[in-house]
């Protein structure tokens, strides 16, 4: 045994001697998936060990579109400044919102190492509740026409599934109903609507994280063109016959005269004579005489 061992150990000298003195460093994070409510603290966990450099160089970068930089030179950028603390290399930021969900990366540089860089990634999810969506209803829609009603929360993480309801009565799918819905697009399709479709329409969406928000109801009128024509039709011809009967009662009038209101007025100026004027009185008379009496 230990003549088989013996050609053995040369080679295995000679391999420590190539050994490079330290070991890499070495990265790792406690949960590389974060799900936080939104308005909490998020905390990114980064741990390293080194081999021989004591002050590693550590930096946070999150990946979005570009790579941008969030703790770089022993500081915060711009938009974490303030609100953000470093513990070794474990990333904290407070409040965080939906603008900070993404993909986190902490790298950290040993330059007395033999490898003397490492990195971790940590993904960032921030959960949101539901948001009061956005609900397309038309006002009115004719009888027989398909129409497809909208519902929209593009701010709720996860993303948020919808309800309908009418008449604050909740719709539920079946093969049996005159409708179709998509809880996840938001949509309800309504086939050849009736009169009975007529109603107050609203949505709801819901996740996992907070209580679910609806839209303000709306009113759908559902109108009979053909029964509408028919009252027009109805209301025009009594509005024609009415206008030809009052026509006819002021002929008639006329004919009679009725209306004449200046031949009444000519009639009675002919008719009416003033009263004579009355006799002068008697005292008068008598002066007279005597004056012409007086002269004579």
């Amino acid at each position: 045994m230990k003549k088989m061992l013996f050609p053995l150990l040369p080679p295995l000298l000679l391999l420590c001697m190539h050994c490079p003195d330290g070991l890499s460093v070495t990265v790792s994070s406690r949960k590389a998936k974060v799900e936080i409510h939104e308005h909490t603290d998020a905390v990114l966990s980064c741990e390293f060990g080194t081999e021989k450099d004591p002050d590693p160089r550590i930096e946070w970068k999150k990946k979005g579109n570009a790579v941008t930089f969030v703790y770089f030179n022993n500081k915060f950028t711009a938009s974490y400044a303030g609100r953000a603390k470093m513990e070794g290399a474990t990333l904290t930021i407070h409040s965080v919102s939906q603008k900070d969900s993404g993909e986190y990366r902490c790298e950290v540089t040993a330059s007395q190492d033999h490898v003397n860089f490492g990195e971790v990634t940590v993904n960032l999810h921030v959960l949101v509740p539901p948001h009061i969506p956005s609900c397309e209803v038309p006002q009115s829609v004719f009888v027989g026409s398909d129409l497809e009603l909208l519902c929209k929360d593009q701010q709720s993480v996860p993303p948020a599934k919808y309800s309908w309801y009418k008449d604050n009565k909740v719709l539920m799918s079946s093969s049996n109903m005159a409708y179709s819905m998509d809880s996840h697009k938001g949509t309800l399709k309504l086939k050849s609507v009736s009169k009975v479709d007529s109603g107050m329409y609203r949505c709801e969406s819901s996740n996992s994280v907070g209580a679910p928000k609806s839209c303000v109801a709306q009113q759908l009128k559902v109108i009979d063109h053909q029964a509408d024509a028919a009252v027009l039709i109805a209301g025009g011809a009594t509005f024609v016959v009415v206008m030809l009967l009052c026509c006819i009662c002021v002929c008639v009038c006329y004919r009679r005269g009725c209306c004449n209101t200046e031949e009444k007025k000519a009639k009675s100026s002919k008719s009416y004579s003033p009263p004579p004027p009355p006799p002068p009185p008697i005292h008068n008379l008598m002066n007279y005489k005597q004056t012409q009496s007086f002269m004579i």
